[in-house]
């Protein structure tokens, strides 16, 4: 038993609201349950309820014991002086208000239906599921499902959008530095995330602006300071690179990163941090003020269109410096771009709007409904227990669901949660 099931059946009022009485006899009629509360103070406020003939307005407590009152310290804290009604699963001490009366009790296990204790009880068994609804979730109608998948999305787009607006905050607010060294971290995939992301940290973005139009320099600026041209290598391109690094070295006082390492280790060659770094030069030589024409793009052949360039040709035959391979074009695919859009650049463009006050939802439905469903253990495991995904939006609203609130045993704050809970 927690207390977040009592808030939960006190809000839904899942117990006989007949013949409810205090501890001390009195008959309880309840008009408002009261607005929940999720910040600070009593749990429920603006509560109507009549105590024998008295009409009472005010806040409602709820705790599993009685005794909870004085544990939380709420007799020396005012925001607790305006509740009329004490809520407890079991009474094991008697609360005074400040003119010394007892506070009015409700013991809500003498009431709670039987049917909501028991779904409560079959959802937070001991059993080790996958998550808690694991084989009860496929009962769910698809209209709960449906709705409580675009909450998802919305909630996930906005718990991303504040950990960016940290990075934009780091570069005074300049949207155009903050794509590029997300795009960069996202460039680098889960095992060169990271390193990427300091490579795009380790200069002033001032630096790319002026640089960008001289595609040699842009490749110096971004292979020299990720450190692959401090090595030997008999090869034209690499000499060059590595001269004009250290013009650019010299005049721009910079330091390659350090203590960092590119991994290469079981890699696809097309995902060789590399390949990678050239893909993201080719992107910036290509397009100035990028972020400004994402903003402006609405579909998601739009964004396929921004994303086709082309390496340059030293890197159609190389995966690394010192290599020769095959002729291939190492083009941007479709799938990736559909990353980058996932991780980086919805998110940051909603963030952009909320700033500005004016979020276009249906336009970031609409590019995520045409992008295939992503493939990881969790959604092969929804998948398993009955729930499919279609596409982008439904797998990241699934994403969400699994990390945020299975994981979290958070089933009261979820609808399919509630939804099971409160079937007979």
């Amino acid at each position: 038993m927690n207390e977040d099931f009592l808030h939960y059946v006190w809000k839904y009022q899942l117990f006989s609201v007949h013949d409810l009485k205090t501890m001390t006899n009195e008959d309880v009629s309840i008009l408002k349950v009261g607005i929940h509360n999720y910040n600070s103070g009593p749990d429920f406020l603006n509560a109507q309820l009549k105590i024998e003939d008295q009409l009472w307005v005010g806040n409602v407590e709820i705790h599993l014991k009685s005794s909870d009152w004085y544990a939380h310290h709420h007799e020396i804290d005012e925001n607790y002086d305006a509740v009329i009604l004490h809520v407890v699963w079991e009474d094991d001490a008697t609360v005074y208000m400040k003119n010394n009366k007892p506070l009015p009790v409700l013991v809500l296990k003498d009431f709670v239906l039987a049917s909501a204790l028991n779904n409560y009880r079959n959802l937070f068994s001991t059993k080790q599921n996958w998550i808690p609804c694991e084989k009860e979730i496929s009962t769910v109608d698809n209209f709960t499902i449906d709705n409580w998948k675009e909450r998802l999305f919305f909630e996930r787009l906005e718990r991303k959008s504040i950990e960016m607006n940290q990075v934009l905050l780091d570069n005074q607010n300049d949207f155009e530095a903050v794509l590029f060294q997300l795009l960069a971290k996202n460039f680098g995939l889960k095992v060169n995330g990271e390193v990427f992301f300091s490579l795009a940290t380790s200069f002033d973005f001032s630096i790319l602006r002026k640089v960008r139009l001289d595609e040699t320099q842009l490749a110096a600026l971004f292979f020299g300071q990720a450190g692959f041209l401090k090595e030997v290598i008999e090869d034209e391109y690499h000499q060059q690179l590595k001269i004009t690094y250290s013009y650019l070295r010299h005049k721009y006082n910079l330091e390659p990163i350090a203590n960092v390492q590119f991994s290469f280790f079981r890699m696809r060659p097309p995902n060789f941090p590399t390949i990678r770094i050239a893909q993201l030069i080719a992107l910036y030589h290509l397009h100035q003020n990028l972020f400004s024409k994402m903003m402006q793009i609405e579909t998601l052949k739009g964004f396929y269109e921004l994303f086709e360039t082309d390496v340059h040709p030293f890197w159609k035959t190389h995966y690394t410096f010192d290599t020769i391979s095959k002729l291939y074009p190492k083009k941007l695919t479709k799938s990736f771009v559909d990353l980058l859009l996932i991780n980086t650049i919805i998110p940051l463009k909603f963030l952009y709007q909320k700033n500005r006050g004016e979020v276009n939802e249906m336009e970031f439905l609409k590019i995520l409904k045409k992008i295939k469903s992503e493939k990881n253990s969790i959604i092969s495991k929804f998948d398993e227990i009955g729930v499919q995904s279609k596409n982008a939006y439904e797998t990241q609203s699934l994403l969400e669901l699994k990390n945020n609130y299975c994981a979290k045993k958070r089933c009261l704050q979820c609808a399919i949660g509630v939804r099971l809970l409160s079937e007979k």
